[in-house]
């Protein structure tokens, strides 16, 4: 299937943060445990992990950085909503990609869509405000997902209506509503919802790893981000 939804797509780079940012402003960024580790980032709070963010993306010259598909993290150890901390049931590997730049920042859709589903996601370190489209490729449906936005993004669209390609659809939501992280989009690509609406898990343990990469391919194939 993702073969056939490539066939549709441009293999050019699209900035989900407007215009106004080209590929070179963007850095990648690895928040894998292992990583985070070893650079000693007290991730029990949003605050520290955005004062290195800040200090990362100058350092690079940067204005937001991106990566995170597939990363397995210690950022999820603080929330109980990651459930079980045995090995293998301990959700903490990410399924889609972080995009991290300022709060207030405009999100654009590199598909045109239809709004499938939104909800504000309240948990401590849930999505927050999420909005679901859901996309059509000659006659191959598929959804993408965009969590961690501002509480003013679910209102600029009903449930249905239309979304076109490069168009703002949203704006980045600060840590007080976007589930206590600092500022950035996590954005999804899902093959089936299983009649979800509004949420989907962004987060995946070990044991159920094979099924979720399966159903949530990388959605960089969507942006085309060479790092």
């Amino acid at each position: 299937m993702l073969n056939l939804i490539k066939n549709h797509l441009s293999p050019k780079f699209f900035s989900i943060l407007g215009p106004s940012y080209s590929e070179s402003d963007y850095v990648s960024l690895d928040l894998s445990d292992q990583k985070t580790s070893e650079l000693n980032i007290d991730l029990s709070t949003e605050f520290a992990l955005q004062e290195y963010l800040k200090m990362y993306l100058t350092s690079r010259d940067a204005k937001a950085a991106i990566g995170g598909y597939l990363e397995k993290r210690s950022l999820y150890d603080r929330s109980s909503y990651f459930g079980e901390n045995s090995r293998s049931h301990k959700r903490n590997i990410h399924l889609g990609v972080d995009v991290w730049a300022e709060a207030g920042t405009p999100i654009y859709t590199p598909l045109p869509g239809k709004i499938h589903s939104q909800r504000d996601n309240l948990n401590f370190g849930d999505y927050g405000p999420t909005i679901i489209l859901e996309h059509d490729l000659g006659g191959l449906k598929f959804y993408s997902l965009y969590g961690h936005l501002s509480r003013e993004s679910l209102l600029n669209y009903k449930v249905g209506e239309e979304v076109s390609k490069g168009h703002p659809i949203a704006y980045l939501g600060t840590n007080e509503v976007n589930g206590n992280y600092a500022p950035h989009l996590h954005f999804q690509l899902i093959l089936d919802m299983d009649d979800k609406t509004g949420d989907y898990p962004g987060v995946s343990s070990e044991s159920d790893l094979d099924f979720y990469r399966n159903n949530c391919p990388d959605p960089n194939f969507l942006l085309n981000f060479k790092s």
